[in-house]
């Protein structure tokens, strides 16, 4: 599988295992955890996208559980993780109202309880999980920074944030931000055209996307029209619809990373087909179109 680099010593699989709905399958064991991070692993799939908050704050503590158990993972992995989200669910079920919090003491605690959870030393890149209204700026730099300084931290980056966001935040920091987690799919292609992705390739940032697949939209009777085009291609290189969808993104010269979260074993295997789909220019903008659902001008 193809790699990226986004900073020295840091590389990820082109394609990341995003960890969201671990805590929803059906099966939580550690076995079946196990077995698809071997599913990944096998097909070169090696970086891991986790949150403090997927699985009601829990997800984190069932990788760690397949960690514990199998701690030579953890050298063929890197773990993504994020903070900033406090929502009344989980051990903060007492919240009285989600909210965002971007406090040096926040981001530390979260470190520590992420490491711990995960059963891991180090993390290998942080990110701020969304844009929060009451950041203080220096404050946060410089908690972001010390959590690097102390080894905790590899790398640090965001998620969800606008040009401005990531500039503000930036000008306070000795470490660079190494990238943005955003959404893009064929159904969230805004970025596309409002600057985001060209301010990334810009500054020659490699971008995640979170929700790929347009969270299952691409499949739905709305879209039956895009779903027809993707399905055709699919065809003509023996993939599914979603390879296709994939394959559109990783087209794109920004070197987007989708992050791909499903809980079927037999999927993950097939995430990397997304890698026969040959997407050239035309088709490329076939797709783009039934997405607008227009032409463009």
């Amino acid at each position: 599988m193809d790699r990226i680099e986004l900073a020295k010593g840091l590389n990820f699989s082109r394609i990341v295992y995003g960890m969201w709905r671990l805590g929803d399958d059906t099966d939580t064991s550690t076995a079946h955890v196990r077995a698809k991070i071997d599913a990944c692993i096998e097909q070169g799939l090696t970086t891991f996208d986790q949150a403090d908050i997927y699985g009601d704050y829990g997800a984190e503590a069932l990788l760690g559980a397949a960690l514990k158990e199998a701690p030579e993972l953890r050298d063929q992995m890197e773990i993504v993780t994020k903070c900033d989200i406090v929502a009344p669910i989980g051990k903060y079920s007492d919240k009285p109202v989600k909210y965002y919090d971007t406090s040096r003491d926040h981001i530390l605690a979260s470190v520590d309880n992420s490491l711990t959870n995960m059963n891991i030393e180090q993390i290998d890149l942080l990110l701020i999980h969304r844009p929060d209204p009451l950041m203080n700026h220096h404050e946060t730099g410089a908690a972001l920074d010390e959590v690097v300084a102390s080894g905790k931290v590899r790398h640090v980056g965001v998620s969800n944030f606008k040009p401005w966001d990531w500039e503000l935040l930036s000008s306070a920091m000795k470490q660079p931000l190494v990238t943005n987690q955003i959404e893009l799919s064929l159904l969230a292609h805004d970025a596309f055209t409002n600057g985001d992705l060209a301010f990334l390739q810009r500054h020659d940032i490699a971008p995640m996307a979170w929700s790929p697949l347009g969270g299952g939209g691409l499949f739905g009777a709305d879209n039956a029209g895009l779903r027809a085009a993707l399905t055709k291609i699919g065809e003509a290189h023996g993939v599914d619809d979603a390879a296709v969808a994939v394959a559109w993104l990783l087209a794109h010269p920004a070197n987007i990373m989708p992050v791909m979260g499903t809980n079927n074993i037999s999927r993950i295997k097939a995430l990397s087909d997304a890698f026969k789909v040959e997407m050239d220019r035309e088709t490329w903008f076939a797709l783009y179109t039934h997405a607008l659902g227009h032409e463009v001008p």
